[in-house]
């Protein structure tokens, strides 16, 4: 079968291989170089790399504008396969391919349609995720479900962590329903159940609340990690908190208190306190909270905001 892959990050690339393996990838879609470092040295998307390296064409487009939809009716596709490309697909290119496209999402749908679902999905203390390919339709993830998969959300786990594991997971959930597409034996059911949505994290999202209970605080910890990345003001600059635990049995600490007891670094919220692993002090690099407390100027009434 031919198939156009749309696809911009690393979380992308199991998708890809798994899809190329199997299939015939006519074109592969992503975004346009970006300035990537200090030096903003024009970089190719993750998945720009690996077709280059599986040697296949590449289409670099922020939007698919008309000239992109001429380049795609000229390759005649069967069907069109998205995961992460980070635009939309509009007609007359959603009805070019034979098959249409579908669509990997990391949430088991309706929950979460949008930009960030497993984001959100931590951030929201669910303890159960997936993910789902699904028909591409012109309303946001919306489309009848063709397979899904479905995995607990480990307490400790990070939006980071739970995405690559659902990345690999989900590209043999997709690369199983290219397969079922191209012998007609795929059957798509509309999705059920309430919407929720999960818009796109900005940086105000991932900043902590420290007078919230801990276990709200440590779901957006954890739900922010590693992007945007949590962090709380210390003396008016961004401190990041890259790594922490949950504690037990602990004494409270006023919310954004910061105190070492033994060897660890406890940081006070609405209730328990949580234990600081790995901080960033402004214009520094991430460190050991130990490490950070020991050399701090004034290490006794630091709070954090």
């Amino acid at each position: 079968m031919r198939i156009v892959f749309a696809g911009t990050p690393a979380v992308a690339i199991p998708s890809l291989a798994a899809v190329a393996a199997r299939h015939e990838v006519v074109a592969v879609v992503t975004r346009e170089d970006a300035p990537l470092g200090r030096k903003r040295v024009l970089t190719p998307s993750p998945v720009a790399e690996e077709a280059t390296r599986l040697g296949l064409p590449v289409i670099k487009a922020n939007r698919l504008r008309e000239e992109v939809t001429e380049r795609i009716a000229e390759l005649q596709p069967d069907l069109g396969v998205v995961v992460a490309y980070g635009g939309l697909v509009r007609e007359p290119l959603l009805s070019l391919p034979r098959l249409g496209w579908v669509n990997l999402h990391f949430s088991l749908l309706p929950r979460w349609r949008g930009a960030a679902p497993v984001q959100h999905a931590v951030i929201a203390g669910d303890t159960e995720t997936g993910a789902a390919v699904f028909r591409l339709v012109p309303e946001l993830d919306a489309g009848d479900v063709y397979a899904e998969l479905r995995r607990p959300i480990g307490p400790d786990e990070t939006a980071g962590e739970l995405l690559d594991a659902l990345a690999v997971d989900g590209a043999a959930l997709l690369a199983d329903t290219t397969d079922a597409l191209a012998a007609g034996t795929a059957v798509a059911v509309p999705q059920q159940g309430d919407v929720t949505l999960a818009p796109k994290l900005s940086l105000d999202d991932a900043r902590l609340d420290l007078t919230q209970p801990a276990e709200h605080v440590y779901a957006r910890l954890r739900g922010v990690t590693p992007e945007p990345g949590a962090f709380a003001l210390l003396g008016g600059e961004r401190f990041k908190l890259h790594a922490a635990r949950r504690t037990t049995g602990e004494p409270p600490l006023a919310p954004g208190a910061v105190e070492a007891r033994g060897r660890r670094v406890l940081l006070g919220t609405g209730t328990d306190p949580l234990e600081l692993v790995t901080v960033q002090p402004a214009g520094k690099r991430a460190m050991p909270a130990a490490d950070w407390l020991r050399g701090a100027a004034s290490p006794t009434g630091l709070v954090l905001s």
